[in-house]
């Protein structure tokens, strides 16, 4: 509490210092009088800029009452004087068939934010990006939504190069990307080791830079029965921007304060680390009549945190840990081109290239897994990585009689590749590289879709209908690293005297290399996958105050079969300021083909014996000799009620929710060739230890949404004031084994691993926002509460966080017409999760929760607009 009020004050304070401005708002309509979303609105000449909402509003802060509005739109640009007016409502009449604008959860162009029957976010990341610290999509929605949750990964394998997140505390696959509404394609990363999601896939956010970005929509309820696969959890769609003849630019530095407190190696940490440099451009240009290409560059770069544990305090497993240091350079482009009065060509896609360097486990000087010679002290791998991301969308929209069609296809690929560094194989003793390419994995998707749809104006009070079809392609490969990535140079085929041949470990050391062992030869794969997608969806306005939808939605997937679903929603307006609104659904998510195919293998020797430590394929001979049953389809059921009202500026949404997941699919403990029962078949097939990705659980979530706001005029100023609250709670079922395993459910999903499956999400998320425009100034504060997440340690011991506030602080000038500078901190307070000991799945002080373990992040904001 003496936090917030601490915050609260210096927001105050900074308000007390500003003084009038010209305000203006109002509405943007097109020639049909219907809500215009996403128009770009900004002051010629001047930094001001923001976005009209989906209900076509607007309200913007300009230089003086003789400035002039500039309206950019999908090749569109429109200049309007203020002339003194506070209100200013502007209709475009240009024809506009470039876009289509539907958010998310509706087929239908006429659903705004306000009367959809499912709950929906708006972020605006245009305006939230000029107001935060943090520079990647995961960082910015993780403290802007409630219901979504990423994690910041250490000593963690590849989750710490690719961030996890998730919606409501579900897996990251169980949410489903789109980019201006159409399929994005998956990381080809699963996760496997010390991190959240554990045996899931998920979508990379972060190779969408945010300075291309309009606006995300993240649709809060189950939508298979809309979208397929994946959207057990909801949606989010990403929509990119449009505007023409507007350049934007952006300059971003930061550094993290590097000061936990106590029981921290304070000579291994820097004062500051995390140094970030973000740099980016956008802008538009005009082709033809109502053409327009955008273009986005965006350059990242960030180096290590640090937060190591006290040597003298504690038995350290880890001289280095933290972030991961990157570089990522990424360009985007969205364009759209009038074909005819009736049809349009409208493309979209981006190219992400990401270097990145993170910590792996300290080998001490002492170690079998040490060559003395090459690293006197010991060492610590790193595991690096390149990460390369592209896609491109491309299609037709045209008119077909009264019905609209859409004809599109969308490819995207994401290729992994381990690069191993600081490392040794120390079978090869002083002979060995201390770099090695690991090999890696990667994923693409090509989905062809055709849709109609169609709004009866004059049937009943409006009636939107709309179906198609989606045929999807998908590959998934693994491909070896280099042989010195994996091989123990130490084990050889030895002839006795008699001339037996047997094999033998000559050495007594590990081989492959440390930190990350290559994929092997027989590890490699190139799987491929079809489905066949068919939809119907419909929404009907029997009243003006009562609306009802259904959609249903049927595949067909070439590996594991068909699956139905369907959904109903409805929304009853009991005043013109309160409605009620409901939904229920069932859902599905299909295996990943990382899941079915994923495998790795580590050599180890016993006994003289070289003996494999694998996770199996799931439809390996040694999966199939312990029972494990092909992956099914996880399935779900989604129920939605929830509360809307709206009086003058002050608006609210309340929505409770419940999800039944059944047979989720998780990655296995560990079964070892020592186990009574079965180790007879694992040392058969001369496996000394296995793990598998198999459905074993079910889920039940009940969760409550809340989102207040609130703006009014203070001062000759705008103050809004944003309050959103997540609160979640989930249940486990049974473990489902098969008969041969019945009775080790610890090892099939034990209870370290049911513990991190809650901990996807706090029980609790509360953001509260306050922020104030005056003339050059703004300032804004945000308080993010995150509750209390329970973990168990190596040791099996309760490693409890409790709940922690998280502030954050930004004051804004504009330096001219044209430039602007914004400075802050993001934690401000420098608040750390509370300390454990090094026993961790991280090996460090602090496991992965919500709130980062890396302290205060001061940065600069330099803004160029014109």
């Amino acid at each position: 509490m003496k936090k917030m009020l601490l915050l609260t004050g210096l927001f105050l304070g900074s308000v007390s210092l500003l003084s009038a401005q010209h305000s203006v708002k109002g509405t943007v309509r097109d020639r049909a009088n219907e809500p215009m979303v996403s128009v770009n609105i900004f002051e010629k000449g001047g930094v001001n800029g923001t976005i009209s909402d989906l209900d076509g509003a607007y309200e913007i802060q300009v230089s003086s009452p003789d400035a002039v509005l500039v309206f950019s739109f999908a090749g569109i640009r429109l200049e309007v004087p203020v002339n003194g007016q506070t209100t200013l409502d502007v209709k475009i009449e240009e024809n506009i068939q470039l876009r289509e604008v539907q958010i998310v959860g509706t087929r239908s162009p006429r659903r705004t934010s306000v009367d959809t029957p499912v709950p929906i976010d708006i972020i605006l990341i245009s305006e939230v990006a000029n107001d935060v610290g943090q520079v990647d999509i995961n960082q910015l929605l993780q403290y802007a939504a409630p219901s979504f949750n990423a994690n910041k990964q250490s000593g963690s394998d590849g989750a710490d190069h690719i961030d996890p997140a998730t919606l409501r505390g579900l897996g990251p696959d169980q949410t489903l990307v789109l980019i201006n509404g159409k399929r994005r394609h998956q990381s080809s990363l699963i996760n496997i080791f010390g991190t959240r999601g554990r045996g899931n896939t998920g979508t990379d956010l972060n190779t969408i830079p945010a300075a291309a970005i309009e606006r995300i929509e993240i649709l809060r309820d189950g939508a298979s029965a809309q979208y397929g696969s994946d959207a057990i959890a909801g949606v989010i769609n990403i929509v990119l921007k449009s505007s023409v003849e507007a350049f934007t630019g952006n300059v971003t530095v930061g550094a993290f304060n590097a000061d936990p407190g106590s029981n921290y190696n304070v000579a291994a940490a820097e004062a500051y680390d995390g140094k970030t440099l973000n740099l980016n451009t956008n802008y538009g240009v005009r082709i033809g009549q109502g053409g327009f290409a955008n273009i986005t560059m965006d350059y990242l770069t960030k180096t290590h945190t640090n937060r190591p544990a006290d040597p003298a305090v504690f038995d350290i497993y880890r001289q280095q840990f933290g972030d991961a240091a990157a570089d990522n350079f990424s360009t985007w482009l969205n364009m759209g081109i009038p074909l005819s009065d009736k049809s349009s060509f409208y493309a979209f896609g981006g190219i992400s290239h990401r270097f990145t360097d993170a910590f792996a486990w300290t080998r001490s000087a002492d170690s079998d897994r040490n060559i003395p010679e090459i690293y006197p002290n010991g060492f610590d791998p790193h595991i690096t990585s390149n990460i390369d991301d592209r896609s491109l969308s491309a299609g037709l929209r045209s008119k077909l009689g009264q019905w609209d069609l859409d004809l599109n296809n969308t490819y995207g690929k994401n290729r992994f590749h381990y690069l191993i560094d600081g490392t040794l194989n120390a079978s090869l003793l002083t002979r060995s590289p201390t770099k090695f390419d690991a090999g890696g994995f990667q994923l693409s998707q090509n989905t062809t879709g055709a849709g109609l749809s169609r709004y009866f104006k004059n049937a009943l009070n409006g009636i939107n209908l709309a179906f198609g079809t989606e045929y999807r392609v998908e590959n998934y490969g693994i491909f070896a690293g280099e042989e010195g990535s994996w091989r123990n140079y130490g084990i050889v085929q030895v002839v006795d005297s008699t001339g037996a041949i047997t094999t033998q470990d000559v050495l007594g050391r590990a081989g492959g290399s440390q930190g990350f062992p290559g994929f092997q030869p027989s590890n490699e794969l190139d799987e491929f996958r079809t489905n066949l997608g068919a939809y119907a969806d419909a929404e009907f306005d029997l009243t003006h105050f009562l609306m009802v939808g259904a959609a249903a939605r049927y595949e067909s997937y070439s590996d594991f079969g068909n699956t139905l679903n369907g959904k109903l929603t409805a929304r009853l307006e009991i005043t013109k300021n309160l409605a009620l609104r409901a939904s229920g659904s069932t859902g599905f998510r299909a295996p990943s083909l990382a899941q079915i195919y994923f495998n790795s293998t580590f050599t180890d020797f016993v006994g003289g014996t070289p003996i494999d430590k694998i996770i199996a394929r799931n439809d390996s001979p040694i999966a199939r000799a312990l029972g494990i049953p092909a992956l099914q389809e996880e399935k779900a059921t989604n129920a939605c009620v929830g509360l809307t009202a709206s009086f003058g500026s002050f608006t609210a949404t309340l929505d409770g929710y419940y999800v039944d997941i059944r047979d989720r699919i998780v990655l296995t403990g560990a079964f070892e060739d020592t186990d009574p029962d079965i180790g007879d078949e694992l040392q058969a097939l001369n496996v000394g230890a296995a793990q598998f990705f198999t459905n074993a659980i079910d889920t039940r979530t009940l969760g409550l949404d809340l989102v207040l706001g609130w703006s009014h005029m203070i001062g000759g100023g705008r103050f809004r004031a944003t309050f959103a609250a997540n609160f979640n709670q989930m249940e486990l079922g049974d473990i489902t084994t098969n008969d041969k395993l019945k009775g080790k459910e610890d090892i099939y999903f034990g209870t370290r691993e049911q513990k991190f499956m809650l901990a996807s999400a706090p029980d609790s998320k509360m953001n509260l926002t306050l922020d104030y425009r005056l003339k050059k100034f703004h300032a804004n504060v945000r308080l993010v509460r995150f509750g209390e997440v329970v973990l168990e340690d190596w040791l099996g011991t309760d490693d409890v966080y409790e709940a922690a506030i998280v502030a954050d602080l930004l004051l804004g000038y504009n330096l001219t017409k044209n430039l602007s500078l914004s400075v802050g901190a993001a934690n401000i307070l420098n608040a750390y999760p509370i300390q454990q000991d090094t026993e961790t799945e991280t090996g460090g002080l602090w496991d992965a929760v919500q709130m980062g373990t890396n302290g205060a992040f001061y940065f600069a904001k330099l803004g160029l607009m014109f």
